[in-house]
């Protein structure tokens, strides 16, 4: 047959996807695959994503005469078999950059060969592949500025590629399961406000991006850290599972400006993580090893649920559990307060944000939680903690945020919708506020807690 087999590993779109390109331009048959490794780490939410993604996939390809071929199992093995089955000479990807994903790709290399099979990949995932840009010691930048400078003035990536007008079909397809045989989808049906939220698949990622270049790009920088606003492009999962290139939103982004430099952010984390790949569950910073953690069970059930008693804390991670994502100005405040005022490692943090976020992105993910804690690359200083009640009055004045999220508090006056512990009896009465039992009282008093932090951080800083 002579064919390619194009092994969806990530990207899941078909315009500017460079090893679908270089496999229709080889010319002969085209097979499409997906691989579900039964022992993947992924995340609930992401799970859920990654169904309507591959359907929305395998949608597409019908609409180009070809179709997606699913399999379960090892993706060396795995990839070996269907291009023996369709005897295709060539296998194709788009890199990935995590360790668990780079690691596999060496396997899938190792087995083709073997098999006398030639494996090709492509970069597709970031604008500068990893290593590509460094300091003038040739080593990894660990500060955003210095890294952001080099990138601006690195040669610029390349422009986006087209889709694809038809992918050429073999003969004969090989065996292929249904995308809901991989059961991706929860039991219990949990995902109703991940649905009513997201259109997932390259033509809602098209749409997220159109719409935000019309209505939202030009407040960006203004915008950016209301959460009461709709002022973020809202385009991390569709990022996160490459159903719109990262290319194409570079160069249809103002060049130098503040959204350019957010995608800089993302592009820094891969690159910290595939340079140090024990971050995803170690300290950058190796004397935070020693940070005098606390593991208090309650309080992190307390802080997953939205029941903490800080009302911005909490309407952010019940927007996560309702959406599956939550604003970025929460999320600092949100990690902030699980690592700082509560002591808690972020570790345990990440892992809640890894289970529940739409966008669970393991470079994006490790940056920002070391970067809370204070142990990651150009880490917050050790002395920043956020007082939530401030973050409310500045970034949420009106409280609107606060009321959609924390209902039991929307009849609370703008003047105590961030400290309702303030409140006088009579305001909290009409509002029908209990509180300890319709809210929560906090569950850390801020001052004291910042001491603590304070004091932890101290030990670490003197030994």
């Amino acid at each position: 047959m002579n064919g390619s087999v194009v092994w969806f590993a990530g990207d899941l779109r078909l315009a500017d996807h460079p090893a679908m390109q270089a496999a229709v331009g080889r010319g002969g048959p085209v097979i499409p695959a997906f691989v579900w490794a039964p022992d993947s780490d992924a995340g609930g939410a992401s799970r859920w994503w990654l169904h309507q993604s591959l359907t929305k996939l395998a949608a597409e390809l019908e609409a180009k005469g070809s179709r997606l071929i699913v399999r379960r199992g090892p993706a060396a093995d795995v990839l070996a078999e269907v291009a023996r089955e369709c005897e295709a000479r060539t296998v194709h990807w788009n890199r990935r950059y995590e360790p668990a994903a780079a690691e596999e790709e060496r396997a899938v290399e190792g087995r083709l060969r073997a098999e006398g099979i030639e494996p090709q990949s492509f970069p597709g995932n970031l604008l500068f592949e990893p290593g590509s840009i460094l300091n003038a010691s040739g080593k990894p930048f660990q500060v955003f500025t210095a890294f952001w400078k080099a990138c601006l003035a690195a040669k610029p990536p390349a422009e986006p590629l087209p889709a694809p007008r038809r992918i050429p079909a073999p003969a004969r397809w090989p065996a292929s399961l249904a995308i809901s045989d991989l059961r991706l989808e929860p039991t219990v049906d949990w995902a109703g406000g991940l649905l009513e939220t997201w259109e997932p698949g390259e033509t809602g990622a098209a749409r997220q991006w159109r719409e935000f270049r019309h209505k939202g790009l030009s407040e960006y920088a203004v915008e950016r850290n209301r959460p009461d606003h709709r002022g973020t492009s809202r385009l991390s999962p569709h990022l996160h599972f490459g159903e719109i290139s990262v290319r194409q939103v570079w160069h249809e982004a103002p060049a130098g400006g503040e959204y350019a430099r957010q995608i800089v952010w993302r592009e820094f984390s891969y690159h910290l993580l595939h340079h140090f790949p024990r971050t995803a569950k170690e300290p950058l910073r190796p004397e935070f090893a020693r940070f005098p953690w606390r593991m208090d069970a309650k309080a992190l059930r307390a802080w997953t649920r939205g029941r903490t008693g800080y009302p911005l804390v909490d309407a952010g991670m019940r927007e996560l559990w309702h959406t599956g994502w939550m604003h970025n100005r929460v999320r600092m405040l949100a990690a902030s307060f699980l690592v700082k005022h509560l002591l808690i490692p972020w570790q345990e943090g990440a892992a809640w944000f890894w289970d529940t976020l739409v966008d669970a992105d393991l470079a994006n993910n490790t940056m920002g939680w070391q970067w809370t804690a204070g142990c990651g690359a150009d880490a917050a200083p050790y002395f920043r903690i956020f007082n939530p009640v401030l973050q409310g009055e500045k970034f949420d004045p009106e409280g609107a945020y606060v009321r959609r999220w924390v209902p039991e508090l929307a009849s609370l006056g703008n003047e105590w919708i961030h400290r309702p512990w303030s409140a006088p009896p009579l305001a909290l009465a009409e509002a029908g506020i209990t509180l300890g039992q319709t809210y929560p009282w906090p569950i850390v008093e801020h001052e004291a807690a910042r001491q603590r932090a304070l004091e932890a951080l101290a030990t670490i800083r003197t030994r």
